[in-house]
């Protein structure tokens, strides 16, 4: 009698070396592919961060993610992008998953348990690009950074919030936000003063940024900003 296959694991799929699959660990500070490159294969972070940027053709760099572990990255192969649009470069030592197009297309039209968790993650992340459209169109720098920190400190999601690590620096944050690293060193300062956030090596996001951004407290409307 012919054993019952055992059921697909998504997880165990993206963990694995396979046909098509690979997996790299990087050291912190190194390219896992640069912008201009070809681009026929898709990441999944199994473990570390890495930062993705994008250099305009004036040569200025502006951040435009983060991924943390369980994300996808790369993932325009997959429907036409034919070379990288952007540079990803892990933040600290990261562990990835590298799928070609065809492997990962196979996967998505055989296993519908893994087409329904990258289904997931693209909506999500395509609700988060939204929002951070709206946010550079309608609200403040100083809004803007205090999103952004709640976003690092994976406010509302399950478990406690969590401390953003030394990598995430003050330039790194400027980038992210469209402003400039003076600008953000005065906020954060700011938020510390208040008791929104604390220093200790890393930064760690409190309640109280969370309820001065739902309920509109002055504290991030006052104009006492730097120009620059």
């Amino acid at each position: 009698m012919k054993s019952a296959e055992r059921p697909f694991d998504p997880q165990a799929f993206l963990a694995k070396v396979g046909t098509g699959k690979t997996i790299l660990k990087y050291r912190k500070g190194r390219i896992i592919f640069a912008q201009g490159e070809e681009a026929d294969r898709i990441f999944y972070v199994q473990s570390g961060k890495v930062k993705v940027t994008v250099v305009s053709e004036q040569g200025k760099e502006a951040v435009v993610g983060i991924l943390e572990t369980a994300q996808f990255f790369g993932e325009g192969c997959l429907n036409g992008q034919a070379v990288r649009v952007g540079t990803a470069r892990s933040m600290e030592e990261c562990v990835i998953t590298s799928i070609t197009r065809k492997a990962m297309l196979a996967a998505l039209r055989k296993e519908p348990k893994f087409s329904e968790l990258f289904v997931t993650y693209l909506v999500t992340r395509s609700n988060r690009i939204e929002e951070d459209l709206i946010d550079q169109l309608f609200n403040s720098s100083e809004k803007r950074l205090a999103r952004l920190l709640l976003l690092l400190a994976n406010f509302g999601k399950t478990g406690k919030p969590t401390p953003i690590d030394a990598s995430i620096n003050q330039a790194t944050l400027a980038e992210m936000i469209g402003t400039t690293r003076s600008r953000t060193s005065f906020f954060l300062n700011k938020f510390r003063k208040l008791g929104f956030i604390s220093y200790n090596g890393k930064i760690e996001v409190h309640r109280s940024l969370l309820n001065a951004v739902l309920y509109e407290k002055p504290h991030l409307e006052r104009a006492d900003e730097p120009n620059q």
